[in-house]
Formats: structure tokens, sequence, C-alpha cells
């Protein structure tokens, strides 16, 4: 099993796939990726920008994000969509609901 240092390590070397390149290919849909989290061998990917919410968010994790990562990071055994909704943009969402500022 993986120390805390070396899943950081891995943390960081899928980063800098997702930022070097897969973004530059969801750019072209001014959208991108970002890892929301690596447990177990698995990266968790949240969309960003207009891939968030495009419905073929999954085909794009398939056919392009999995190939970068798991290309590029042999340990990572699967890569996942992130489809959680952030504390903030909750918090965001009561307020306006409840029209407080």
């Amino acid at each position: 099993m993986p120390g805390k240092q070396e899943e950081n390590s891995l943390e960081d070397q899928i980063r800098k796939v997702l930022e070097e390149k897969v973004d530059p290919v969801l750019s072209e849909h001014f959208g991108g990726a970002s890892l929301s989290r690596f447990e177990d061998g698995i990266a968790y990917v949240k969309m960003t920008g207009a891939c968030a919410g495009c419905p073929s968010a999954q085909d794009t994790l398939e056919s392009v994000i999995k190939d970068f990562v798991m290309g590029a990071v042999p340990e990572v055994k699967d890569v996942v969509l992130d489809t959680s909704v952030s504390e903030e943009l909750l918090d965001m969402a009561k307020k306006i609901l409840r029209k407080e500022g």
C-alpha cells in the first residue's frame, strides 16, 4: 500500500497530466478537468467550465482523460467522473434560495 508521501506524488503526477495533456484538448470546448481526489488507485476527476454540464462528459472521460492519465501514471487503476457538487456551491445556492444577500 502506498505511503502518504508517495500518494501525494502520484496526485501531483495526475494533476500534471491533466494540466499539460487533457486541459489543452478540453479547452477547445471551453472546459477542463481537475483531480478531486485519488484513493485506492482510482483518480476521481471533475470536469470544469463548459465540460462540467456537458452530456458527453462521460464519453470524454472514457475517450480522452483515461487514456492520458492511465498511460502516463501506471499506478492509476481507473479514472472516474466526479459529479459531486461542492459545499461552497451548495451554500451559495441555499443563500440565494433564502434571499440572503
